[in-house]
């Protein structure tokens, strides 16, 4: 009943957070043309947001900047030795190993036509041994199939002249990692001989859904997190996102959610546009808006409204666009926008922009309050 619960409030938290957005700012924001009282007082602006001007060198700056809440690529990549072009698995409790001494049939535990290999192997138990007719017992976790065919090879030696052998895992049972969130067939995959990446688990996962966050998906490996974009791997080439997962890896692909973007003010048609799975930048939300109004917007007065993280002095951070030049378009086209970012277009004149902006902040405010609620409703959910 909890999980019931949590995923119909998780699926009320999305349209709360359009009518928080539309009851907040109402005609004044949402309708082109509407009106904010620019004669209002407010309280200072400098104490609430920072503003930047979009640049050149701004945007370049931001597009080269990793995810801050990202942990670093060197803290979760595989050990040395475990990389593709060396990866060799160690056996592990519970794997069942096949043993063949060729020529030796006695040795050999034929499979036959009614038992499969996994039946007729050996168990790798609790202890991580095995145990082998002359051999006796052999430690084999932790250690690779080469190795373990090398000592019992050598200790056959003494039985059987030149003895040959051959080792081979019939059954991975010691080692997984899981896959969870918006996939086709969420569960978890064996680690097995073969390197699995994170695009191979996904795709072992019947790949992603039609609601998949691609932009950040979250491995989480000894406690830790690393907010992966299958986005930008696919779409850029940024392999070094691909990591090879190890045993007890957890990758989670989120719901896409609430990856909104709200354009408003004086626009042809203010609306909340869904990032998807591709990179939104300011110009193309503002063109599937409809554009600006030009009977009523200030070009000068294109601002971006991004929420801070709460332990930040400044509660958001604002964005201004110049566009009296409709070169400024162009430079627009490279500023790339993150979900919750609020466009805003004013048809006040540069003296009242303070204004405009602080009888602002409050609505969205509310409207970040309950975007989050969203998200984490959701996150109960998909854990559950």
């Amino acid at each position: 009943m909890m999980l019931r619960f949590a995923r119909q409030a998780a699926s009320l938290a999305r349209p709360l957070a359009g009518l928080a957005l539309v009851m907040g700012l109402s005609a004044c924001a949402f309708a082109p043309g509407g009106h904010i009282d620019y004669d209002a007082e407010t309280a200072p602006l400098d104490d609430a947001v920072e503003i930047q001007p979009i640049t050149l060198g701004l945007v370049r700056a931001m597009n080269t900047v990793q995810r801050p809440e990202a942990v670093s690529m060197k803290t979760l990549t595989t050990e040395p030795g475990e990389a593709p072009s060396d990866y060799d698995y160690r056996i592990g409790r519970g794997d069942i190993l096949n043993v063949i001494v060729y020529d030796h049939p006695e040795l050999t535990i034929p499979a036959g036509s009614e038992r499969s290999a996994e039946e007729s192997g050996n168990v790798v138990h609790a202890d991580g041994t095995i145990f082998y007719p002359y051999v006796g017992q052999v430690q084999v976790a932790g250690r690779t199939v080469r190795d373990v065919r090398d000592e019992i090879q050598r200790r056959l030696d003494k039985y059987i002249a030149q003895p040959q052998v051959d080792v081979k895992v019939a059954a991975y049972n010691s080692q997984k990692a899981y896959v969870t969130g918006q996939v086709g067939q969420p569960g978890l995959f064996p680690v097995t001989n073969v390197p699995m990446r994170v695009l191979d688990a996904i795709s072992a996962a019947g790949g992603l859904t039609d609601t998949a966050n691609w932009h950040d998906v979250v491995l989480t490996r000894d406690g830790q997190d690393m907010h992966l974009s299958v986005f930008d791997m696919l779409a850029n080439g940024e392999m070094e996102q691909n990591l090879l997962l190890q045993d007890g890896d957890v990758l989670h692909v989120p719901d896409i959610g609430n990856q909104q973007i709200y354009v408003m003010g004086e626009v042809n048609e203010p609306r909340a546009l869904a990032m998807a799975n591709s990179r939104l930048s300011l110009t193309a939300a503002i063109t599937q808006a409809g554009g600006i109004d030009e009977s009523q917007a200030n070009a000068s007065g294109i601002f971006v409204i991004r929420p801070n993280a709460p332990t930040d002095d400044k509660f958001a951070t604002v964005y201004q666009l110049n566009a009296e030049n409709a070169v400024a378009f162009a430079l627009g086209a490279q500023f790339l926008l993150q979900p919750t970012d609020v466009i805003y277009v004013t048809a006040a004149p540069v003296s009242r922009w303070n204004r405009v902006l602080s009888q602002l902040l409050p609505s969205l405010s509310t409207l970040y309050q309950v975007t989050e609620l969203g998200e984490n409703v959701n996150n109960f959910s998909d854990s559950d």
